[in-house]
């Protein structure tokens, strides 16, 4: 299936006026990526006209929910991007707003400490403790409970659902992972396949990323690289990712530790599509497609038993 145009056009637009070999040093990289990442304000409005928005700051938890008209039982927790560095509830709103409406639950927006200011393992604490501040607001009724997070936010989500298994606490339904940061490491081979290809990122801006949230911190720490955690015992998880993304092999790799431990795992593979495709909803049909699956997965899961759920691994070609 060729892109849209409005797909194309927006991929020019990511290589053209977001895409650096260097984004400057670590604050530097912050402030750019605070400007260039995610939705601006209006549009952010206009996506979530219709739903009822409350923003949350109890001391506890900083965020806010998205209720669609006449919800339905349950709820999705949602873990924003932008490298550690950037995003906010705000800037992730086309997506949260979305996701509201076509799985008709209440979606958390949850806020965490950002990077330089607050490095590793800061924004773990604070979506770890977001995740059992939700799963207490449901009394532990975690199978009406879905988790979904883009990149940055993609990879704390993998990072919490196996500190919540090692903890003992309960898991939710099922995860949805957009373009998941997952290996801070550097497992992926030199040179990148995808180096010349990702319309958002090249290879040393991941390097860079990197430093900015870890700072002295290990690359082997599992809570900042997932990727290196035992997958074992978790609940199913569809990854959605771009061929052409230099996060790609992130996504391979986590579905195929999922399935060498006998777990299941969705993973879908977009041709053309650039990192964050999905922001552009309302903009870029194939963003409105990839949304409208990951929400019928999480409906599914929210209702059906784990065990009658298939695994597979499949290209998105329409």
């Amino acid at each position: 299936m060729s892109p849209s145009w409005r797909l194309r056009l927006a991929d020019r637009y990511v290589r053209t006026f977001i895409r650096r070999e260097s984004w400057g040093d670590t604050f530097q990289l912050a402030r750019r990526a605070r400007r260039v990442f995610g939705s601006p304000k209006f549009w952010a409005q206009i996506r979530s006209l219709g739903l009822t928005v409350k923003a949350v700051d109890n001391g506890r938890v900083r965020g806010e929910w998205l209720e669609p008209r006449n919800p339905q039982p349950g709820a999705i927790l949602y873990i924003h991007g932008g490298g550690y560095v950037a995003g906010s509830t705000n800037t992730h709103r086309p997506v949260t707003a979305a996701l509201a409406r076509l799985t008709r639950r209440r979606v958390f927006s949850l806020e965490y400490r950002l990077a330089p200011e607050h490095r590793f393992p800061a924004a773990f604490d604070d979506a770890l403790e977001g995740y059992r501040w939700i799963v207490d607001e449901l009394h532990g009724d975690t199978p009406l409970l879905a988790l979904a997070g883009d990149s940055a936010g993609g990879g704390l989500t993998l990072a919490i659902l196996t500190a919540a298994r090692d903890n003992g606490d309960p898991l939710p339904a099922c995860a949805v992972l957009y373009s998941p940061w997952t290996d801070m490491a550097g497992l992926i081979e030199a040179p990148h396949p995808n180096a010349n290809r990702c319309a958002m990122f090249a290879p040393p801006n991941i390097d860079d990323f990197a430093e900015a949230y870890l700072g002295g911190a290990s690359r082997l720490e599992q809570r900042a690289s997932p990727l290196l955690s035992d997958m074992h015992g978790l609940p199913p998880i569809l990854l959605q990712v771009g061929e052409p993304e230099l996060l790609i092999e992130d996504s391979r790799r986590v579905h195929q530790k999922i399935r060498d431990a006998g777990g299941l795992s969705d993973l879908e593979i977009w041709p053309h599509a650039f990192h964050g495709w999905q922001m552009l909803d309302g903009l870029v049909p194939e963003a409105r497609m990839a949304l409208d699956q990951s929400a019928a997965f999480i409906v599914r899961h929210l209702y059906a038993p784990r065990a009658d759920a298939g695994e597979t691994a499949r290209t998105a070609a329409n």
